[in-house]
């Protein structure tokens, strides 16, 4: 071993050490790696940040902010709510919840599906009296297994892309992945969701409860081309039973109509008073197509000679409507407390959309229901308020008013407008870089532009979508890589573990690479893993004189499989205390997953990729 390829040995091993020792963030390990090279003069000075310009970096970036483009517009709700069995069993349900979550992880960054789809399986829990883990676990492996099945769907595989590119062939393609992800997916998912439930560890939910608010009073205007429009109030009763919810009021011409005759018609412009739990206002409102009555955005009642409700319109009210159009908007719930000033006035008296910029769009009264409308309605100690605008705004109104932030409520108002744009901006870009009409990176740097232009994304939002420290730790791992291989490091390595434990066979090394790549990424970032296995990969290869491809995907399949730990892979943090679990329970499940994930993908992986 020469001294350059002894250096950078040190510099991985000691790289890997920090990472599963987890005393810093992976981003901070990385760029201490890059820099040691750098200082040991195995990578260039001028060479040292070329790999924040690599198409792979670019590329998790775009998918990132598209991703959340899916996120805010409501994309997954309406499909949630469209694809999952309102009424059916463990088993069926838990099959669709995963199976949605493994779809959606498969074009989107699969944190976020799992962060949307999570309230979901805590509902579907509560609903089905099962403990919250079993139906959380199966959703993180599920969300985890979907990634792989695509190119954008999970960073090691972009990873894994890059380096074939730079090993002198072209780069993997959308849905070369597809043929063995897909086949392990679907395998594991059916795994998970019949048989693999029953090995998750029942526990005590920690930490989800929070304030029981009870139902929410809102009113919700039809609009001309709304479902509701013409139906009877019996008819949108019907509509609103999946989703929990009762019509309790009609408010026509400004007249409200308590308990209304069942088999009146509503008409466009009418306002139904609505009651509904706090996670169902977002399907009450897709359901039909109703807007809320407060959400300026939806329900434009300025006109030119003023604000009917909150007065003339004024250079104070004029900044404030500008506040709550911007998109950098939350929904936040505030208790009002004792003596808080709040209590018996109404948002009218405070002019609170004018002088803030907040709407209120509904109220929880714990079983009282109040015969006024929201904005004449007073406020009472204990009531739960449903606030509407941005966080900071929020948070001072708080404070100056006596109330306490409950939490920001994950309840994303559907929009069909930016449904249909955010849909259709990620099916272009997906579609554009499949058919090799541009590199992936520029299809989908594509996409965010138009994201931006078409509102999907705020151009103020649009760099808190990205995941700075993913971003840092693939642009600074990717020249430690580069040196690995380059100095030859790499088949060193390979070659130790080819004849001192392979033996110098192939599939024998093929099963290798895969258990030693799924292993790391159980403890260290999953891009990490694959940015430090691809090189070991080629190395191997090379050694056998083979085909690349079989131990690239080899490489590709494990760092996407980090099923034995809760620090292996986000989703299964994210899902710690929710449902309850400790460390060791994740091997429970985990470690007959990543058994099977072996048993299957390497058949697969030598019919698609043959040695």
């Amino acid at each position: 071993m020469t001294p350059e390829q002894a250096i950078v040995s040190a510099i991985l091993v000691a790289t890997i050490a920090a990472f599963i020792w987890d005393r810093w963030r992976h981003d901070m390990v990385a760029l201490g790696g890059l820099l040691a090279c750098v200082a040991a003069g195995v990578v260039p000075a001028a060479e040292a940040f070329s790999g924040f310009g690599h198409p792979a970096v670019i590329t998790v970036g775009c998918v990132l902010v598209l991703s959340r483009g899916l996120q805010t517009s409501g994309v997954v709700d309406i499909l949630a709510q469209r694809v999952l069995p309102q009424s059916a069993g463990m088993v069926l349900t838990l099959v669709a919840l995963t199976a949605l979550a493994a779809v959606l992880s498969a074009f989107m960054n699969n944190v976020g599906a799992m962060a949307l789809l999570m309230p979901v399986a805590l509902q579907i829990a509560s609903r089905l009296k099962i403990p919250a883990g079993r139906v959380l676990m199966p959703l993180s492996f599920g969300s985890i297994l979907g990634g792989m099945t695509t190119l954008i769907g999970t960073p090691p595989n972009l990873i894994v892309s890059s380096f074939r590119a730079k090993s002198g062939a072209e780069s993997f393609g959308m849905f070369d992945f597809t043929p063995v992800g897909l086949g392990v997916a679907v395998i594991g998912i059916a795994f998970v969701t019949l048989i693999g439930w029953r090995l998750v560890p029942t526990r005590e939910r920690a930490g989800v409860e929070g304030f029981v608010t009870g139902t929410y009073l809102t009113e919700a205007r039809i609009p001309e081309k709304s479902k509701a429009a013409g139906m009877s109030l019996r008819e949108i009763e019907a509509a609103l039973v999946e989703a929990d919810a009762q019509v309790v009021g009609l408010i026509h011409n400004e007249v409200r109509i308590p308990a209304p005759n069942p088999y009146r018609h509503a008409g466009a412009g009418d306002i139904l008073v609505i009651e509904a739990e706090p996670e169902a206002l977002a399907a009450v409102l897709s359901t039909l197509g109703l807007t809320l009555v407060g959400d300026i955005r939806k329900d434009e009642e300025v006109t030119g000679d003023g604000n009917k409700e909150q007065g003339p319109v004024t250079p104070e009210y004029i900044e404030a409507r500008k506040i709550i159009q911007s998109e950098n908007v939350t929904l936040m719930e505030l208790a009002v407390m004792p003596d808080s000033y709040l209590a018996e006035r109404s948002v009218t008296d405070i002019r609170l959309r004018a002088r803030y910029g907040i709407n209120l769009l509904a109220i929880s009264r714990q079983g009282q229901r109040s015969m006024a409308r929201l904005r004449t309605t007073n406020i009472m100690e204990g009531d739960v308020l449903l606030m509407q605008g941005t966080p900071e705004t929020l948070s001072e109104f708080a404070a100056q008013f006596g109330c306490v932030p409950l939490a920001e409520r994950g309840i994303r108002l559907p929009d069909t407008s930016l449904t249909v744009k955010a849909t259709g901006i990620m099916l272009l870009a997906v579609s554009g870089a499949a058919f090799g009409l541009f590199p992936a990176a520029i299809m989908f740097a594509a996409g965010v532009l138009a994201s931006m232009a078409l509102g999907v994304v705020s151009p103020r939002v649009v760099y808190d979508a990205i995941d700075w420290p993913v971003i840092v730790l693939l642009g600074a791992l990717i020249p430690v890589g580069g040196a690995v291989e380059s100095t030859g490091a790499a088949a060193v390595i390979a070659d130790l573990l080819l004849h001192e434990v392979a033996q110098g066979y192939p599939v024998t090394a093929l099963a290798l690479i895969l258990i030693v790549t799924m292993t790391l990424s159980d403890f260290m970032n999953n891009a990490a893993t694959a940015a430090v296995m691809c090189p070991i990969a080629i190395g191997a290869a090379n050694q056998l004189g083979m085909n690349a491809d079989p131990f690239l995907m080899a490489v590709a399949v494990g760092a996407s499989c980090a099923f034995l730990t809760p620090i292996g892979h986000q989703n299964n943090t994210l899902i710690l205390g929710p449902g309850g679990f400790r460390f060791g329970d994740f091997w429970r499940l985990g470690l007959p997953l990543e058994i099977l994930v072996v048993a299957i993908s390497i058949p697969m992986i030598l019919l698609v990729w043959p040695l």
